[in-house]
């Protein structure tokens, strides 16, 4: 435990986010439209510095700061690096979306931010500090789903603003009702606290705690706004809301679900449900969507089905390496599928992606790769993901969500496939696609297959310990 003034620089990566936004805000007030493009330096600077701070910091002790509020352990460190380098994508990719709008500026401020709220998200130790990450991982989300201020994208924010007053609302119950039963906020002193507490209280409170971290992840039964909110917002937003808040908000579950106790509520069980509705309800509505928008945003519910196994497994040592593998090899390839999508924006059906394959061949390589990557397809990251996870929820006795999920795996080979069958398929020449859509969709689907090849080292790299 460290005092403040003991350990200044202990949240350096998020104070730089934090004044990457100050400074980002700033100068948009004073610059002129036509030079709006210049505020993405300062974001790109502070997302770039954040990465370089997390990965020097990642190399110090394990321990908990300010009173045992922040948790500094490897499932941080791997926040702080991965939230970052996702924000850098869709900054990349929605560069051709935003340039010389009247809000360019509003974008970066949004979209560092909301970073920032995933970053606190997975850091905190304390449920204070985890409601004020949830709070400052949503309220910007609200503001990027408008973005484009179109009647589509009203209805978006609407869906998503609703479903995230009554999720918060209800965690933040639940993060009172826990402080009632345990006597207080940090997990390590919580976890004490809990251990002779009354069982229904303590299911009470940690449902309605739930309520709030299952949307923030887009899992089952709050899912509800994933598929609209992707549809009805711009592609740079909709990659943003379905890939960085999904890294915060399943690092937290797993962090605050180690610390209720198995005896009290049989929480293991009620999350292997979940598992098992997201990733099956995820899949099948998949199947019937010709958008590859709403497409990829029921793709996300059930990738989120897959991640939520390992936290089922939370007492395993090699849980937490399984899910922070997972999370970034899936923050890859979900925003390399949505980087092809903001290469040619004009393609809103799968049919119209015939030709694209013979007119623009490196285009429609990386979205075999990224689409058959979320299948779990080797050599790709997510494969090794999947595997990961799948071998430890065996390990821990829950074979039978491994069967539910290695089905539901296949199952998803089929609405992926109808989305590449047109794109190889010969057909008239699509319009040129855009420069940076296209730059991040070849970036991010190279880096999931050096991910995926490089596995070994990473997650050798990657402690399977938590810290209270």
């Amino acid at each position: 435990m460290s005092a403040v003034h003991k350990d200044p620089l202990a949240l350096l990566p998020e104070l730089l986010l934090l004044t990457g936004a100050v400074v980002t805000l700033l100068a948009g007030s004073f610059l002129p439209r036509h030079r709006q493009w210049l505020t993405r330096l300062p974001a790109l600077a502070a997302l770039a510095a954040a990465i370089t701070a997390a990965a020097i910091l990642a190399a110090g002790d394990t321990r908990a700061v300010y009173t045992r509020t922040y948790a500094l352990d490897a499932a941080t460190a791997t926040a702080r690096v991965v939230i970052p380098a996702a924000a850098l994508l869709v900054l990349a990719l929605a560069t051709d979306r935003v340039r010389g709008t009247r809000r360019e500026t509003e974008f970066s401020v949004l979209v560092l931010l909301a970073s920032l709220g995933s970053v606190v998200l997975a850091g905190s130790s304390d449920l204070l500090v985890l409601a004020v990450g949830f709070l400052l991982a949503s309220i910007p989300l609200y503001g990027l789903a408008g973005w484009a201020r179109d009647p589509l994208g009203a209805e978006a924010t609407l869906k998503l603003y609703l479903m995230g007053a009554l999720s918060g609302i209800t965690m933040l119950l639940g993060i009172a009702v826990l402080y009632a039963t345990g006597g207080a906020t940090t997990y390590h002193a919580l976890a004490d606290g809990l251990r002779d507490a009354p069982r229904a209280a303590v299911a009470v409170g940690l449902v309605a705690l739930l309520a709030g971290l299952l949307f923030k992840a887009g899992a089952v039964p709050v899912h509800f706004w994933v598929p609209d909110a992707t549809a009805g917002t711009t592609v740079p937003a909709a990659a943003f809301l379905t890939t960085v808040p999904k890294i915060g908000a399943l690092i937290a579950l797993y962090r605050v679900l180690t610390v209720i106790p198995g005896d009290r509520v049989d929480w293991r069980l009620l999350i292997a449900a979940l598992a098992a509705l997201s990733m099956t309800l995820g899949n099948f509505a998949a199947f019937s969507q010709t958008d590859p928008r709403r497409l990829l945003g029921y793709s996300t519910i059930s990738q989120v089905g897959y991640l939520l196994m390992a936290v089922v497994v939370a007492d395993r040592a090699d849980a937490l390496r399984g899910l922070l593998f997972y999370l970034a090899a899936y923050a890859l390839t979900n925003l390399a599928a949505f980087a092809v999508l903001a290469a040619v924006p004009h393609l809103d059906t799968l049919r119209s992606y015939r030709g694209l394959g013979r007119h623009h061949p490196w285009l429609a390589a990386a979205l075999v790769v990224c689409l058959l990557g979320l299948v779990g397809t080797p050599p790709t990251a997510v494969f090794v993901g999947k595997l990961t996870v799948f071998a430890v929820t065996w390990d821990g006795r829950f074979g039978w969500l491994v069967v539910i999920a290695a089905v539901n795996t296949l199952a998803s080979l089929f609405y992926y496939l109808r989305w590449i069958a047109p794109a190889v398929a010969t057909g008239p020449a699509p319009p040129a696609p855009e420069p940076w859509g296209r730059a991040t969709a070849l970036a991010a689907a190279t880096g999931t297959l050096a991910l995926g090849m490089a596995a070994g080292p990473v997650l050798s790299l990657l402690d399977g310990r938590l810290i209270r």
